[in-house]
């Protein structure tokens, strides 16, 4: 019979004569493998998570024109190639015009609605979201103002001129003007500025004013922590003609902020966990060796040497840590989807690298255990031991 294998036989064939004590020890390691898997877990899922609650309180990027000017399709285009597709939820261009509604001023804005959608989902619209043209959503101030509802018409008036086109058109008070009417497919409800304004589609927009491709800004949600949106706005800022990207700071402050405390915590708790687990396994292993103590010093008193008498206790601390290590790299991943699931209402990914690791760290944090214990073990002295001292 070879080494190892007799090796092995030796240590599990103690392990199971101790199973009522061992039993304690790879349930000490399994919660703490169980809680280091499910922890690193949520550590690394956690930015992910947040980002996408955080998403939720609207856009945290801003393109606006650099030169002074108005910001075109292209130039748009161009900024949203410099950031990774995978990581951009949404791009709503905006564009603000004055016009007026029954002779009342006030500010229109053309937008995508589908992309609105995606970059601002806290608004909360009490109907439906315009689908067509010629629909419009009418902020809750602006319809409360003209006393109108989802469903009815509105007529956008807006004047092409700054003066009147012709001497008669001023003596009359006329205006070159454009006009459209728009069906309120919805009012829009966000507690915000945007109450202000009546929102219009894009090309609503153009065939009012006759301009054509000219925004004032566009805003993004980017999925993505504040380090990679601060390298994105310099990135576009720098290479970008005509584009000039900043962060909306009290989104990426407050993600930033709460991201670190989050993960500090998660730290903190995951160290304080494998330290209990140390004294747990060293505990029992300490009980362990008391037990064998006549053991020991039989086995020294017929010639063996502390090396082996090391390696068996430490063979038999090193298989419960990875023993308990697989069986908490699996019940980390179900802690976590639970946590997850719970906090987030999302599922996370299964990280196959976490189960190596959790086993390796699983068996070094039971070796440390074991150092105290087994340099006892090798203290025994023979003569005492077997005279029952």
């Amino acid at each position: 019979m070879k080494k190892q294998t007799m090796f092995l036989r030796m240590i599990t064939a103690s392990l199971l004569r101790r199973r009522s004590r061992m039993l304690v020890a790879l349930l000490a390691i399994a919660v703490g493998a169980t809680i280091l898997s499910g922890l690193v877990t949520i550590y690394y899922d956690v930015p992910r998570q947040m980002g996408e609650q955080f998403r939720s309180y609207g856009a945290n990027m801003i393109f606006t024109s650099s030169n002074g000017k108005k910001l075109s399709k292209s130039e748009i285009d161009s900024a949203k190639k410099k950031i990774n597709n995978s990581q951009l939820v949404g791009a709503a261009p905006y564009r603000y015009e004055n016009m007026t509604v029954y002779e009342r001023p006030l500010m229109a804005a053309s937008t995508d609605f589908d992309e609105a959608q995606k970059t601002s989902p806290y608004w909360r619209v009490d109907g439906e979201w315009p689908s067509a043209e010629g629909q419009a959503l009418v902020g809750q101030e602006i319809a409360a103002t003209l006393e109108v509802k989802a469903g009815d018409t509105v007529t956008l008036v807006y004047d092409l001129d700054e003066a009147p086109a012709t001497a008669d058109e001023a003596n009359k008070g006329e205006r070159n003007q454009n006009s459209r009417d728009f069906t309120v497919a919805g009012i829009l409800d966000t507690g915000g500025n945007e109450e202000k304004y009546i929102f219009i589609s894009v090309p609503d927009m153009e065939a009012l004013t006759g301009k054509t491709d000219v925004f004032d800004m566009t805003e993004l949600s980017v999925s993505a922590n504040r380090d990679e949106l601060e390298k994105y706005a310099d990135t576009i800022t720098k290479n970008v003609d005509g584009v000039s990207a900043r962060l909306v700071k009290r989104v990426t402050q407050s993600e930033n902020t709460v991201l670190s405390k989050l993960q500090a915590l998660v730290l903190l708790v995951t160290v304080i966990v494998l330290l209990l687990t140390m004294i747990c396994v060293a505990t029992t292993m300490m009980a362990v060796v008391t037990e064998r103590r006549k053991e020991v010093g039989l086995r020294k008193a017929l010639g063996a040497s502390n090396k082996s008498i090391i390696f068996e206790f430490m063979g038999e601390g090193l298989l419960l840590g990875a023993i308990g290590g697989l069986l908490g790299s699996v019940c980390g991943f179900i802690f976590a989807q639970a946590v997850s699931m719970n906090v987030f209402n999302s599922s996370i990914q299964f990280h196959w690298v976490l189960i190596p690791i959790t086993i390796i760290v699983s068996v070094l944090v039971t070796g440390l255990s074991c150092l105290l214990p087994v340099r006892s073990a090798t203290d025994v002295d023979p003569a005492l031991v077997l005279k029952g001292e």
